[in-house]
């Protein structure tokens, strides 16, 4: 593969999957992720700090949800608005093409208690984006932590369900049921 073909971090980070499957996370290297994608390791160093964050795409999603927010509709509540940013990450993020390497990459973290600590860390993260989004769209700081911690909730079930093989379903329509769900079983209690 040529160095100077486009998108370094996404040939990074499918390298390092191939790589974290074949060999193992911790018997994998940077040199040989960079390697495998036909860059250097200072290439890596550009876009990554470390091997862990090869897989948690920088800030592309909470990035995405922070812009979904903005965007939604001025007078949607913050569930809405939070159904709203789900939406747009199905849209730009989640989709059918991405489904697999989802699927793969998370059956390493699964694997990995030192992964699944920096996706614990990194949801924390997605959550006080969330946050921070919805107070500066003017909702109250309970309300919007409530809604926050709801999206996140909501996320983590539509996304096990996304990457669910015998799932074909989109991630928008995905997180809308979860969401759903949520809301009645916070009736309910």
């Amino acid at each position: 593969m040529a160095r100077w073909q486009p998108d370094a971090p996404g040939r990074l980070a499918a390298a390092a999957l191939d790589l974290f499957e074949e060999n193992g996370y911790e018997n994998t290297t940077v040199i040989e992720i960079a390697e495998r994608a036909g860059l250097t390791k200072s290439t890596f160093f550009r876009h990554f700090p470390d091997k862990r964050e090869v897989l948690f795409g920088g800030g592309t999603v909470a990035g995405l949800l922070v812009e979904g927010i903005a965007s939604a509709p001025p007078g949607a509540g913050p569930l809405d608005t939070v159904a709203e940013a789900l939406d747009a990450l199905g849209r730009t993020f989640f989709t059918a093409d991405h489904r697999d390497f989802s699927r793969r990459r998370q059956a390493v973290l699964n694997a990995h208690t030192e992964l699944r600590e920096r996706e614990a860390l990194k949801r924390i993260g997605l959550t006080a984006s969330m946050i921070e989004a919805l107070r500066h769209r003017g909702v109250p700081d309970l309300t919007a932590r409530v809604a926050a911690q709801l999206g996140t909730l909501t996320w983590e079930i539509a996304f096990d369900q996304w990457i669910d093989a015998g799932n074909g379903e989109g991630f928008g329509p995905l997180a809308r049921q979860a969401l759903a769900e949520v809301r009645a079983a916070g009736a309910a209690g």
